[in-house]
């Protein structure tokens, strides 16, 4: 029997939404996201787990998603990039940082870089450089971006703490 192809039920919840999605049994994290879920926010590009532009959370923790099978997902809480914005439709202040500082450049890491950046806000709200490097060097900028990611990060947590925001 080919296991790659038994289908198998994954609930979790992503985005805060609880879903149930039927995937084959070789479908990666990614695959479920992006080809049963449609949230085409979390980027493949390597398919190895070397360059981190598949970077979700998972119980808040950052994965690369090419590297998770979709039945590791059972009764997990997943976070894309498309869940991090407010309900009402305005961008979290750590997007909106990554605006401001110029961080986006090609923008294909940016989803990645953005919720490193988040997980570590998470745990540590005024984040050293240190710190900051530390949470992103999983994930590559090909247009070497790092100097306006680390401020952009820096940037969110400034605002973040002058606002009292999540």
């Amino acid at each position: 029997m080919n296991t790659s192809q038994t289908e198998i039920d994954v609930t979790c919840t992503v985005n805060g939404r609880s879903v149930t999605v039927r995937t084959k049994g070789g479908d990666r994290l990614i695959d479920m996201l992006r080809d049963y879920l449609h949230l085409t926010g979390t980027k493949e590009g390597c398919s190895i787990g070397e360059c981190g532009a598949c970077t979700v959370l998972m119980d808040g923790l950052p994965v690369n998603s090419c590297m998770v099978l979709a039945g590791q997902a059972q009764g997990k809480e997943i976070l894309t990039i498309e869940g991090l914005k407010h309900e009402d439709g305005d961008l979290h202040p750590l997007q909106q940082a990554f605006i401001d500082a110029g961080a986006i450049q090609c923008g294909y890491c940016t989803p990645a870089m953005i919720l490193c950046g988040y997980a570590l806000l998470q745990r540590s709200p005024r984040p050293s450089v240190h710190e900051i490097k530390q949470a992103i060097s999983g994930t590559l900028c090909r247009c070497t971006g790092y100097v306006q990611i680390i401020e952009a990060v820096t940037l969110a947590a400034d605002r973040i703490q002058t606002k009292g925001e999540k």
